[in-house]
């Protein structure tokens, strides 16, 4: 079978091949659903410590593990080198006080392949074989200042002469329901050493969380290992049914519950003696009353010790299935090699005729994207009542308390398994763009699930994220339903207008959310907080000015503006067969006008947020006696109205006779008397119509910035702060505000706002550069070929709009790839990434780009948006352009 075909098979619901995959986050602890302290302190309240003996109460994490859809079954490796201090059940890494740049894992592990069926899934994690220096990472990190660079594992010396393990797991489906397990294992240091390997087996604890009433316990015990087998399991859970686990070399079983070790945690009495930290108690401490006897419980692993010499390697192979099987590992290698087989097929299809480089780059962003989709599990209304012990009183006037409806129990495409094991609204819509080339019928379900009645607010706010859902992100998912829509149109030749239709009547919900909560004035044009942009303006946009300030946000007024053009061009693809759509057409193309309007300064008591004299739009404070003082910054934020981009087929506009009618009313983009916005009435080769904020003598002033290497233009994409910013720092004295400063910080923050682990001061982002060349592709299928602008550098230095979307993609795509001293610009220069056989083919898909020098910074692990290189590199191959045909 294809992966094609199992991807079919999901969708027409013959085979469930997603009820297992990837669910397993990196961490658990540290997060909101596993806060339950009066302040909010969700860090400290749980912490890397506790996790090895405290049971989570809402999702469970592990080390290049598996579990079902609903993660009630989990499977993933513990690891002990006989020198640590802790048995290794889970990645580690720095909460948010404690690294000076924030929260950051410090680990070593990457996803190297991955289907969307999850019919092959491969993780490598790099172990060092010395103590893991965990005190060493923690003091070194809080002694350095917010300058200073962070403190790495790489920097504590553990990979001196290649002296760690290479941990790698492959999982490879027969069935929807039987999975091959391979862990490959692998000395690369100088000497003899031995590992112990736990392939771990266990069940989410939902048995103690139910008001005293106990749920009905699932059990594991021993099984019958059939022939090849040398152990087998059997668990057995009330709604999961039966699963068997079968291993084929040697081990030891040992048997635990998932329960919290009360004693070391509280110094309560342990209702059982058998609590969750029983293996690393039995394998560091040699204690053997730890774990049951009578070889049953609901934790279970399988005790490999194994010695390699130096460059030797050592294999385990496991078998998780549904069924008894007498001979289970009949099939394991005819079905790894086909699976690898049909991975290499299903990428090549994708990418074809890609260099070996850019091939890998891609199969290695699409494998990040799969891994990271993650089970999330938070009930906000049993959260804030809590379960047999009640909360803080505080905690119901806390965080989330306005969303007791969230009621979350499903995969989603997360940002990071570890920095960010939870969803965010506008991350999450870009992860779509990535997965509507990849599994379209996946995207079209997360589109959906936020949209849906258990997370979208009855007053129509799509949550943001855990940490506040209150909170404002930019409003993308219009935007990324197009896209979405789009893809499966070209792929399966007939448009989901089923799936459009109820994804724009819930939009239509949040469209008027963001009209009534964002324009307190009536004036269209909005404000919206940080609008996911963090530390990026002069202050922090979520606090409030005085009384009798408010700041007009180009940004906001900007993705406003493309929120009604993308509603718009919905409900016109929507009257092709229902033609009550059009007056909707209508209704969001005159708002998008009055939006344009206002932005253009022509509606009353507004000057516009396009400044003329520096051809760019900028943020505008209005103080309490009538004045307006533009914030002088360039930034992503005035780059933004760029993105309010639509064009209009001749086939869609022959059946919308009204709205046809509406864009002669304005044509050329007259509104009240002004021309406002670019919607020429020219059509181009194609009878297409341009629907756009930025006009075609507005685009050579703000592409003479972006293309300018003094200002926005990096080798590595577009910068979110120009670079003229490292000598205009000073901004002078903003009403409401007082002094101000805005500087180039290139690199990582050098601001504690927003936490201080992000940086839009400079450096590249994926998300922002990935729509920005939508835009401009866009701009070039109206105008042609024969519009062009400067482009310093790049010969005669005039090029088409899409000669500039090919040289600022290959700039993005760059980042990942060896340059001509044969360095990869994205990772490390002194790390073994450059030139180790081991690490050359690995790579890291950060979650921002130093403005100057391309290295990767953020999140390590954030396929998630900077998954979108992997759009590039399909385009550059396949060249697929934005299109409404």
């Amino acid at each position: 079978m294809k992966e094609k075909d199992r991807l079919e098979a999901q969708r027409l619901g013959t085979q469930d091949w997603r009820l297992w995959g990837p669910y397993l986050s990196e961490r658990a602890w540290g997060t909101v659903r596993e806060d339950y302290s009066p302040d909010g302190a969700a860090w400290e309240y749980f912490d890397h410590n506790q996790a090895c003996a405290r049971t989570y109460r809402w999702s469970e994490d592990g080390i290049g593990g598996i579990c079902d859809k609903e993660q009630r079954l989990c499977l993933a490796l513990a690891l002990w080198n006989e020198r640590d201090p802790i048995l290794k059940e889970r990645m580690f890494g720095l909460s948010n006080k404690q690294g000076n740049h924030g929260e950051d894992v410090k680990e070593c592990f990457f996803y190297l392949d991955a289907t969307p069926s999850h019919s092959l899934l491969r993780t490598l994690y790099k172990y060092p074989q010395a103590a893991f220096p965990y005190a060493a990472l923690i003091e070194e990190n809080s002694r350095r200042l917010r300058t200073d660079p962070p403190f790495d594992l790489f920097d504590t010396g553990v990979f001196d002469q290649n002296r760690y393990w290479d941990v790698e797991i492959t999982y490879a489906k027969e069935t929807a329901e039987t999975i091959f397990v391979r862990i490959r294992i692998s000395n690369r240091g100088p000497d003899t050493q031995t590992l112990h390997v736990l392939p771990t087996l266990w069940f989410r604890n939902t048995w103690s969380w139910n008001d005293g009433q106990q749920a009905e316990k699932p059990a594991i015990r021993l099984g019958q290992p059939g022939k090849n087998a040398l152990w087998a399991v059997e668990a057995q859970h009330p709604a999961l049914g039966q699963a068997f686990l079968y291993g084929r070399q040697q081990a030891t079983p040992l048997f635990t519950e998932n329960e919290s070790n009360l004693e070391r945690l509280f110094g309560a009495a342990n209702a059982s003696p058998y609590v969750k930290d029983a293996f690393h108690r039995r394998l560091i401490d040699g204690d053997h009353d730890t774990v049951n006897p009578v070889h049953t419980g609901t934790k279970f692993a399988a005790w490999h010790a194994l010695t390699c010499a130096s460059g030797a390697e050592a294999t385990i192979e496991l078998v998780l299935t549904d069924r008894t099987v007498d001979d289970p590992f009949f099939d394991l290698e005819e079905t790894m090699t086909r699976r690898l087989e049909e991975a290499d097929a299903f990428y090549a299809d994708l990418v074809p005729g890609a260099t070996h480089e850019d091939a890998l780059i891609f199969r290695q962003a699409m494998a990040g994207m799969i891994w990271c989709k993650q089970f999330f599990h938070y009930d906000v209304s049993q959260w804030l009542e809590g379960d047999q012990i009640p909360p803080p009183e505080s905690r119901k006037q806390g965080r989330n308390k306005n969303w007791r409806h969230l009621r979350a129990h499903d995969i989603l495409s997360m940002p990071d398994g570890w920095e960010y094991p939870w969803f965010a609204a506008w991350d999450l819509a870009y992860h779509c763009m990535v997965f509507a080339h990849l599994d379209v019928d996946f995207a079209k379900e997360q589109i959906e699930l936020l949209l849906s009645h258990r997370y979208l607010h009855p007053d129509g706010q799509i949550p943001a994220y855990e940490w506040l859902f209150d909170e404002v992100n930019p409003p993308v998912h219009a935007v990324a339903a197009l896209k979405v829509f789009r893809s499966d149109r070209k792929q399966k030749g007939r448009g989901d207008l089923h799936f459009l239709r109820r994804v724009f009547n819930k939009l239509a919900l949040n469209y008027t959310w963001w009209v009534n909560q964002k324009d307190s004035e009536g004036l269209n044009v909005f404000e919206g907080g940080f609008m996911g942009l963090d530390n990026i303006s002069v202050y922090n946009r979520s606090h409030p000015l005085p009384s009798g300030y408010s700041l007009k946000q180009a940004d906001t007024t900007g993705w406003m503006a493309m929120f009604a053009l993308n509603m718009t061009s919905m409900a016109l693809e929507l009257a092709q067969e229902q033609e009550e759509y059009e007056d909707m057409a209508i209704q969001y193309y005159e708002h998008f006008l009055a939006i344009a309007n206002s932005l253009a300064g022509y509606s009353a008591n507004t000057i516009s947020l396009w400044d003329p004299g520096d051809g760019f739009f900028k943020d505008l404070i209005t103080t309490p006696d009538g004045g307006r003082h533009r914030i002088n910054v360039y930034s992503y934020v005035g780059l933004i109205p760029l993105l309010a981009t639509e064009i209009v087929t001749a086939g869609i506009l022959d059946r919308v006779p009204r709205f046809k009618a509406l864009l002669e009313e304005h044509k050329g983009g007259m509104f009240d008397g002004h021309t406002i916005c670019a919607c020429p009435t020219r059509t181009n080769e194609h009878g297409e119509r341009l629907l756009a904020m930025v006009d075609h003598t507005m685009i050579p002033s703000i592409l003479k910035r972006l293309l300018n290497s003094d200002e926005f233009l990096s080798a590595y994409g577009i910068r979110s702060v120009s670079r003229m910013h490292r000598q205009k720092r000073h901004l002078g004295s903003l009403p409401g505000v007082g002094k101000a400063l805005i500087e180039y910080d290139p690199g990582e923050s050098q601001s504690d706002l927003f936490g201080g682990n992000s940086n839009w001061r400079g450096p590249v982002w994926m998300p922002i550069n990935y729509s920005i060349l939508q835009a401009l592709a866009k701009f070039h299928r109206f105008l042609g070929p024969n519009f062009t602008v400067t482009f310093p550098g790049q010969g005669d230095g005039a090029l088409n709009l899409q000669e500039v979307v090919n040289r600022l993609a290959e700039n993005l795509i760059d980042i990942f790839r060896r340059n001509s001293e044969g360095r990869i610009p994205g990772l490390p220069e002194d790390s073994p990434f450059q030139n180790d056989p081991e690490w050359s083919d690995l790579r890291l898909f950060h979650e921002y780009f130093h403005g100057e020098t391309g290295l990767g910074l953020g999140a390590s692990h954030q396929t998630g948006w900077t998954g979108l290189v992997g759009n590039l590199i399909k385009r550059r191959y396949e060249l697929i352009m934005p299109s409404n045909r």
